[in-house]
């Protein structure tokens, strides 16, 4: 197993905190944090004429658009599958440019910045001074390579009454679960960006055929048929899946905003505790590595670089007054799953009313940005299903205590804030289940009367789960014990979502097949919800 220099230096001073000031976090994160693995101010450079083969096999992307801007990302790797990526440890520096069109004749901004092998030589470029909700393209030069160009938009104008806005949702792309074909189509689609909703990566082995990939053309390294622990296999697992060509098209197409759920770290975590009851320091350790390579390979701005194990990945983005969304972590600061997580009944130690998905201090700028909203489209990207989900509809049944129903006290608490901040038009967008859902968010799901309040949609994976079916073995008996359940099919695929000042719309989009290269894309099916009347209907 690979281990970076510093992984037992994280682990000794870890052992030396107890499991409280992990919980209270800020000193336990300043002393995890790598402050012997930060870039030097005055580091000397090396000479990017040196860098022999293409460094940009990583590809591109953009996310997290402002009206006057947007962050852009890469990585330099002209070895990606080797520690490092084939570069030695000094920075290179990597210019950056944007332009109004594609041919980068109009030049709008540019500027150069060290790629500092401190962070894997990843390149975040917070570019601002650009005009609101406009396309813009841009591109990376180091030495004499230049890399592809993604194209990317800046959101529209606070406070601009913006009249449409189309965007997709993605999540849970187990690379060894089949190919990313979705995302070609993905790239295809006329959006302004993409929510992707968490499991990027799996921390699971990748054999030498791609599991189901199953290559003849290609033979993976070893360094991949292990589970990822340290920061290093963490890293290689990241450079595994961004050679992807199809998951490559699809950032360079669109904007992303990434939210991460478990996967990208370990399995079912809740807050500092791991899936199977280990001592909180040592996976606190695992999660600063796990941490610290997923702000390197997502286009994040500084606010959200970690500490540690620490990192405020929740924040607000807004378009004009048409949406605001508040993007979730429903991973870091849950409580620890009731009843030894899985399926159970619901209980006294689920219904806790003191149990929290997202911790008090998310929850209260949640509920305090919904007070002071002046969108017409109030928006929740997060990671796992919110809306009751029965197993049954018989009095025993059972739901998942790792989604919102094994908290629901969480989620009364949210859904009454809503309702008394006087917001309007609440959605929630939902992966992790590797099926299609279609919701209506109910004030009381026990009370199948009472008033609805939003709509939630889930997508599907991208590769999650191999090819699927259109009606898992499930389906029955979901959508009889669930009647605010309007939507449920088994394949992979994506949504796609339509927002303007009267309706939203969501495609759902399912592919005929990811374990074969080259796999077609339908809409299965499509609803709409209309602005200040909540609740789905077929399109």
């Amino acid at each position: 197993m690979t281990h970076s220099p510093h992984d037992s230096e994280l682990r000794a001073a870890a052992s030396r905190l107890s499991r409280r000031r992990f919980v209270t976090v800020t000193s336990a994160a300043a002393a995890l944090a790598f402050t012997t693995n930060l870039p030097q101010a005055h580091a000397a450079e090396g000479d990017p004429k040196t860098i022999k083969d293409d460094p940009f096999t990583l590809g591109v992307a953009s996310g997290d658009p402002h009206p006057d801007g947007v962050v852009l990302w890469t990585r330099l790797a002209p070895k990606p599958y080797e520690s490092g990526g084939g570069l030695p440890a000094t920075a290179f520096p990597v210019a950056w440019e944007i332009a109004h069109d594609e041919g980068f004749r109009r030049i709008a901004r540019r500027g150069t910045t060290p790629a500092h092998p401190e962070f894997n030589h990843t390149v975040h470029i917070e570019a601002s001074g650009l005009s609101a909700d406009r396309r813009y393209f841009y591109r990376f030069r180091a030495g004499r390579h230049i890399s592809p160009v993604g194209r990317t938009r800046t959101a529209p104008a606070t406070g601009a009454r913006n009249g449409a806005l189309n965007f997709g949702i993605v999540s849970c792309q187990a690379y060894h679960d089949g190919y990313f074909t979705a995302y070609k189509h993905l790239a295809e689609e006329d959006l302004a960006c993409v929510f992707h909703l968490g499991d990027y990566l799996y921390e699971y082995a990748v054999n030498s055929v791609g599991g189901a990939r199953n290559y003849t053309d290609r033979v993976l390294p070893d360094v991949f048929n292990r589970e990822t622990v340290a920061l290093e296999d963490y890293r290689l697992r990241y450079a595994l899946y961004k050679t992807d060509p199809d998951l490559k098209a699809a950032h360079a197409a669109h904007a992303f905003m990434p939210t991460w759920d478990d996967h990208e770290t370990e399995n079912n975590y809740a807050g500092d505790q791991d899936e199977n009851g280990n001592p909180p320091e040592g996976f606190l350790a695992r999660r600063a590595a796990a941490y610290r390579a997923y702000w390197e390979h997502q286009p994040l701005r500084r606010p959200q670089r970690p500490s540690g194990p620490d990192m405020q990945l929740y924040r607000r983005l807004r378009y004009g007054t048409l949406a605001q969304f508040d993007i979730l972590d429903t991973r870091q600061y849950r409580s620890d799953q009731a009843y030894g997580d899985g399926w159970d009944a619901p209980g006294p130690e689920s219904t806790d009313p003191s149990r929290t998905m997202t911790g008090a201090t998310q929850e209260r700028w949640l509920l305090d940005g919904w007070k002071r909203s002046s969108a017409l489209w109030n928006i929740i990207p997060q990671q796992v299903t919110f809306s009751q989900r029965r197993d049954r509809s018989t009095a025993d049944y059972k739901v998942s205590m790792d989604s919102w129903d094994g908290y629901p006290a969480s989620r009364e608490r949210l859904l009454a804030g809503f309702e008394a901040s006087g917001a309007e038009n609440l959605m929630v967008l939902t992966g992790d289940v590797h099926v299609h859902y279609a919701f209506d968010i109910k004030k009381d799901f026990d009370d199948q009367g009472s008033k609805t309040l939003g709509t939630e949609f889930v997508t599907t994976s991208i590769s999650s789960g191999k090819d699927g079916v259109d009606k898992p073995p499930t389906w029955d008996a979901y959508m009889q014990a669930n009647p605010h359940m309007k939507f449920f099919n088994g394949r992979r695929g994506y949504v796609k979502i339509a927002l303007d000042r009267d309706q939203a719309r969501a495609d759902y989009r399912t592919m005929s097949g990811v374990t074969t290269p080259g796999g077609s894309i339908a809409t299965t099916a499509s609803f709409v919800t209309e602005a200040g009347n909540p609740g789905l209907n077929p399109a």
